[in-house]
């Protein structure tokens, strides 16, 4: 089962789902803007990936932060931080059974699917 976390105005999230649309792959998307991030899933990608992958740091809601948050981040502040803004987080966040992938790469969409 493929999992796909993001939002659905992102362009790449666009890209990724249209890459799995046109791979004929079935996945559920899941949408952080109406379902929130999941604690438990969003502490397994930290654990998998760090929380420094999961985090995006190049986007808006990143730049918007005080400089006080930015300067004192650390796992446990990124963790809640990323609870409370999920648009914080990389974009996509896809599970396939025990494996993540963080953002899109379409080569390494095509290694794993």
């Amino acid at each position: 089962m493929i999992i796909i976390y993001g939002i659905p105005n992102c362009d790449t999230m666009k890209k990724a789902r249209k890459w799995l649309d046109d791979n004929n792959l079935d996945y559920e998307f899941h949408d952080y803007k109406k379902r929130g991030v999941p604690e438990k899933n969003l502490k397994q990608w930290v654990s998998k990936a760090g929380w420094e992958t999961v985090l995006n740091k190049r986007g808006t809601t990143w730049r918007k932060l005080d400089d006080d948050i930015k300067n004192d981040i650390s796992e446990t502040s990124a963790i809640q931080l990323m609870l409370d803004n999920p648009s914080i987080i990389k974009r996509p966040v896809l599970e396939c059974g025990k494996s993540l992938l963080i953002g899109f790469n379409e080569e390494e969409y095509k290694t794993l699917l």
